[in-house]
């Protein structure tokens, strides 16, 4: 007899890439996180991420994520 088991999202079963973590967290909970080097996004928009963190977070330390224009 084979034993079925339930598992919830994101429990067992195969594993799901970062960025599908991090679109279900948004769809579904309304969170977002976003890393402001991704090179998806402009500067103004990595610029808006990072002046969001700072308001809400405090300031990153120097020297961690440098950024190259």
């Amino acid at each position: 007899m084979m034993s079925m088991r339930f598992h919830p999202k994101g429990y067992g079963g195969e594993r799901r890439d970062p960025d599908q973590v991090k679109r279900d967290g948004w769809l579904e909970q309304g969170l977002l996180a976003v890393n402001v080097d991704d090179h998806r996004l402009t500067w103004p928009e990595r610029e808006l991420v990072e002046q969001l963190g700072a308001r809400l977070y405090g300031k990153r330390l120097q020297g961690r994520g440098v950024r190259h224009g």
